[in-house]
C-alpha cells in the first residue's frame, strides 16, 4: 500500500495568506527554518494506478500537480482519482472538489450526515448536478456492527470508517445537534499484506472505542493542529481553545504526545497543523520534543509505503 501526503497543513495552510503570525511572517521571510504546507489531505493506492483520494481541499490543483499519478496520461482527458473519501463536511476539505467538476461524475464516499451537508448548508454536490450530471455518492456506513467497506474502483484496499466525537461545520442544518457521522477516523487496510493506516485529521477526543484501531494499525495519521489548547489565544490570532474547534492539542497532561507514547507498534504521524504551531519550526524545542517522543511530522509530498 502506498500513501502519499499531498497536503499537510490545517484549513487556511501554512503560511496562511492573512496571517502575520511568528510562524507565517518567518516562513515568508525565510527567517525560520519551516516548509511551507498546503491544506491537508492525502491519496491511498494497494497497486500504484488506482488512487483513493481523502478530501479535496481547495489547494487540489496544486496538489494533483505536485503527484506525477494523479496525471497518468493514459487518454485526452485522464486522471488516477478512482474515488474521493470525505472525512468530514468541512470547507477545508470539501471546497476542492469543485475545482474537480470537469471530471464529473466521481466516485464519491462519505457518510449520511455530511452529503446532507454538502447537498444544503455547503451544497457542492447539488451545484455540480450541472455538470456531466453530478457525481455518484456511495455511504459510508457507521453505527453498525461492522463499518467496513470496499471500493470497486481501488482493488486491493479495504475501509472501516470509526465514527469520531465531533460537530458538524457552522453551516450545518445540525451544527448544534452531533450525529455520529460528522467526523470519522479511517482505517485502511491492504487485503493482500495485512497492512494498515489510521487516518485521522480532526481527531479532538481520544475516545475509548478508538485504542484496538490505533494500537494494531501500522501507521497512524492523526491531528497535529494545535501545540497547546489556548494556542490561538496566545499568538493572538483568535479566541477559541482547542477543544472548542475539536482538536486536542499535542503537549500537556492528556494530550497527544501522551497518549501516542502507550502505544509500541504504529508508526506515528502528525498531520493538519495549523500555521500557528510551533512545531512548524524545525528549529523549535517544540519540533525537537516531538521527534524525541519517535513521532514524524507530516509534510507536503511525504511518501509512505507498506
Amino acid at each position: 500500500m502506498k500513501v502519499q501526503v499531498l497536503g499537510s497543513a490545517a484549513g487556511g495552510g501554512f503560511p496562511q495568506w492573512n496571517c502575520n503570525c511568528k510562524n507565517c511572517s518567518g516562513v515568508r521571510a525565510g527567517t525560520i527554518n519551516a516548509k511551507p504546507r498546503t491544506q491537508s489531505s492525502i491519496t491511498v493506492s494497494a497497486d500504484g494506478e488506482n488512487w483513493v483520494l481523502f478530501n479535496t481541499s481547495p489547494d487540489i490543483r496544486e496538489q494533483l500537480a505536485n503527484f506525477a499519478p494523479m496525471q497518468p496520461n493514459r487518454a485526452i482527458r485522464d486522471t488516477g482519482i478512482a474515488a474521493i473519501v470525505f472525512m468530514d463536511s468541512q470547507i477545508d476539505h470539501t471546497t476542492g472538489l469543485l475545482m474537480l467538476r470537469e471530471g464529473c461524475p466521481h466516485q464519491i464516499w462519505c457518510t449520511e450526515m455530511v452529503e446532507q451537508d454538502l447537498s444544503t448548508g455547503f451544497p457542492v454536490l447539488s451545484m455540480l448536478k450541472h455538470w456531466n450530471g453530478g457525481n455518484e455518492v456511495h455511504r459510508i456506513p457507521v453505527g453498525e456492527a461492522d463499518n467496513s467497506f470496499t471500493i470497486a474502483q481501488a482493488p486491493g484496499l479495504k475501509f472501516t470508517a470509526i465514527p469520531l466525537l465531533s460537530s458538524a461545520p457552522p453551516y450545518s442544518p445540525h451544527r448544534d445537534d452531533p450525529h455520529p457521522g460528522d467526523n470519522i477516523g479511517m482505517l485502511i487496510e491492504d487485503t493482500r499484506s495485512g497492512k494498515t493506516v489510521f487516518y485521522a485529521p480532526g481527531l479532538g477526543q481520544i475516545e475509548p472505542h478508538l485504542r484496538p484501531y490505533m494500537e494494531a494499525a501500522d501507521v497512524l495519521l492523526v491531528d497535529g493542529t494545535i501545540w497547546q489548547e489556548d494556542e490561538l489565544i496566545v499568538t493572538g490570532v483568535g479566541d477559541k481553545l482547542g477543544v472548542a474547534m475539536g482538536h486536542l492539542p499535542q503537549s500537556g497532561e492528556g494530550g497527544m504526545i501522551e497518549y501516542l507514547d502507550t502505544l509500541q507498534k504504529p508508526r506515528k504521524i502528525l498531520i493538519h497543523i495549523n500555521n500557528t504551531n510551533p512545531i512548524l519550526d524545525e528549529d523549535s524545542p517544540e519540533h525537537a520534543e516531538v521527534l524525541a517522543h519517535d513521532i514524524e511530522i507530516a509534510f507536503d509530498g511525504m511518501s509512505i509505503e507498506l
